[in-house]
């Protein structure tokens, strides 16, 4: 595709993912203007419909901007979006192990007393059905875009390791967009979106590519806390600080989290580096 002459495949990286975002705005805005426009009273209604809406306008645009700029045919498939049982399976694994490793955080701070378990208000059945939309509809999105879309397109202009950090810091600055006071409060928050961006990333390149691992890992975090957190399944003891535990009682945003994504983040990439050896 080309624009007064020039083609878009060879423009700078930045400009490319520039225009990919511009082109997405076009798409999503006409629609998410009207909707916070007439439903002003229910933030949580609105941002369903809105972020939903810009899953649905990604998802058709990124065939279509595979295709034309890349002369891609199968945009999913290259992206790591692989509809195949070893897709599958990674896919498996991975959820299993970001269950396993956030309900084994909170075992652990239970154990040292720092927290208590809470009697559940309704069936815990309830809270893990209702976590399935978002827990897989918010991994699916995200990895698609960041490690698999952002991902190629600047692994087209540099090193697999400054693509990984790149999208890695990208990913971590666009969760944490707030006000300064904010961001200063709750910065132990960066470095857990930056270590899960990081495990993510190398997770990709352990699958040569695809995106089950990661999607399954990112998946089952979230899965997993918001079950605890929504179905209110546990109060700390505050017998800590904080910053051990989680600000605003984000594991994300503690040391201990930080620690079990760390640890993650070493296996899943020493796993990566030998894989590429061999």
């Amino acid at each position: 595709m080309r624009i007064y002459g020039i083609s878009i495949a060879h423009l700078p990286v930045p400009l490319r993912i520039l225009g990919f975002v511009l082109c997405l705005a076009f798409l999503w805005l006409p629609i998410a203007i009207p909707i916070y426009l007439l439903i002003p009273d229910d933030a949580n209604l609105v941002t369903i419909l809105t972020m939903g809406l810009l899953a649905i306008a990604f998802l058709l645009l990124l065939p279509a901007w595979s295709q034309a700029i890349h002369q891609q045919h199968q945009a999913f498939t290259h992206y790591g979006l692989e509809f195949s049982r070893r897709n599958l399976l990674e896919f498996s694994n991975g959820l299993a192990i970001g269950l396993i490793s956030i309900q084994l955080l909170f075992l652990v701070q239970a154990g040292l007393g720092w927290l208590e378990w809470q009697p559940s208000t309704a069936p815990i059945s309830r809270w893990i059905l209702e976590a399935i939309p978002t827990a897989m509809g918010t991994a699916l999105a995200e990895e698609l875009f960041f490690r698999g879309w952002m991902y190629d397109e600047l692994r087209r202009d540099y090193s697999r390791s400054v693509t990984i950090w790149a999208t890695s810091l990208i990913f971590a600055i666009a969760h944490f967009l707030k006000p300064l006071p904010e961001i200063i409060r709750t910065s132990p928050q960066f470095f857990g979106l930056l270590l899960l961006a990081l495990l993510c990333a190398w997770g990709k390149n352990l699958c040569r590519g695809r995106l089950g691992l990661p999607i399954g890992i990112h998946a089952g975090l979230i899965w997993g806390w918001y079950v605890l957190n929504v179905g209110q399944l546990i109060k700390y003891t505050r017998t800590v600080p904080v910053w051990v535990t989680g600000v605003n009682d984000n594991p994300l945003a503690g040391v201990m989290g930080l620690g079990f994504l760390l640890v993650l983040f070493i296996v899943i990439r020493q796993q990566a580096i030998a894989k590429t050896r061999n």
